[in-house]
């Protein structure tokens, strides 16, 4: 028998050959602040595509240039990046996988140096830009400032997501993500930590998530009906008195009654101080909760290394496709031989990598360690 891990699924009529999802990772790798992706991004992605994973995403996509964590991140604010896009998406479409794209705003954590610069905030004297938030809390004492977003600006950045959005679709790209997680812009509206507003998009839960929804509308209105939405959410924060699995499960219901497909369910993220126990699946329980308590499907990310636990996940029914991440950084093949391992096929390998197959003859195992 097929195991659950390698069977197709189909969201809005969309088949994906497998339920291995590659997560969306910062590259930092754009040039020239232009925020288009460049032959690191082919390579990074179509390989992902090559080692049989079921879907490919693009990393955080900002919607607006202010909207970048780094000078160096990825974004879709203009036609003139379209066909940066389209290119690696017909790539990635042509060797089986399914295209996809997560959009983003980075809101009070914007405007930092690349992580192996050390992360540090940049001011405008050193290449960084104005960040901007709900309220005017800094997200740590090393941080900017943010400019308190009024309602215009509010609007203005909803339609950046529904614009960036049909510029996806331009380009090819099948599946949309909203990144509402990790403490950027849409979840420090969610949380009561970082949103202090006293106006409609502050204070209760329902208008804490007005600005959430009203960017689902704007996209889901924007991409063919077609088009499978979905939302990265930090399912927690772990933090005293702020978002937690209950409001995500609340907030899922909403999410599913305007139009999104698939909760991707990450956590934390808004605050330096939250503690995290970190171990093998700890955000699972997270998926299984909103997907029972919001009858929503659901995707299973962070520290699934696996096969058999990926496999596990999805058999138990705490998920239904699995978000992978670091792991596919170490082994973009991994899908490959997680295959072999729990089905002894081999039928995802490229032709052009059949010699390789952990089926291939005896005499080339040996010709390989000569």
């Amino acid at each position: 028998m097929m195991s659950k891990l390698f069977s197709s699924i189909e969201i809005r009529g969309l088949k994906i050959k497998n339920r291995i999802f590659v997560s969306p990772m910062c590259q930092y790798s754009a040039e020239d602040n232009n925020g288009k992706p460049t032959d690191w991004h082919t390579v990074h992605l179509g390989s992902r595509a090559i080692g049989g994973a079921g879907l490919v995403m693009f990393e955080a996509t900002a919607v607006t240039p202010e909207g970048r964590i780094t000078p160096r991140d990825l974004g879709l604010w203009s036609d003139d990046q379209i066909d940066s896009y389209a290119d690696i998406a017909n790539f990635i479409q042509k060797h089986g996988a399914v295209p996809a794209i997560q959009l983003a705003h980075a809101g009070r954590k914007a405007s930092h140096d690349v992580p192996w610069k050390g992360n540090t905030t940049l001011t405008s004297d050193d290449g960084g830009w104005n960040v901007v938030a709900p309220s005017s809390i800094a997200y740590d004492k090393n941080s900017l400032i943010p400019q308190e977003l009024s309602i215009e600006e509010i609007h203005k950045i909803t339609k950046s997501f529904a614009d960036s959005a049909k510029r996806a679709i331009n380009a090819n790209l099948k599946v949309i993500e909203l990144h509402f997680a990790h403490g950027y812009l849409v979840c420090e509206f969610l949380s009561p930590l970082s949103n202090r507003r006293s106006d409609i998009y502050g204070g209760s839960f329902e208008n804490r998530i007005r600005f959430p929804i009203e960017i689902v509308d704007a996209v889901r209105n924007s991409i063919p009906d077609a088009t499978p939405l979905f939302v990265r959410l930090s399912s927690t924060e772990y933090m005293d008195m702020g978002w937690t699995i209950e409001d995500s499960v609340l907030f899922a219901r909403e999410l599913k009654s305007h139009g999104v497909d698939l909760i991707d369910c990450s956590s934390g993220g808004n605050s330096p101080e939250q503690k995290v126990e970190l171990y093998p699946g700890y955000q699972v329980d997270f998926s299984d909760q909103i997907r029972t308590g919001a009858n929503i499907q659901t995707g299973a990310v962070g520290l699934i290394t696996e096969p058999s636990q990926a496999n596990g996940i999805l058999e138990n029914d705490q998920a239904d496709v699995i978000f992978m991440g670091r792991e596919l950084l170490r082994n973009p093949y991994w899908p490959l031989y997680a295959e072999h391992y729990l089905d002894k096929s081999v039928d995802s390998w490229q032709n052009q990598y059949l010699r390789a197959t952990p089926d291939s003859s005896p005499s080339f195992w040996l010709e390989t360690k000569k």
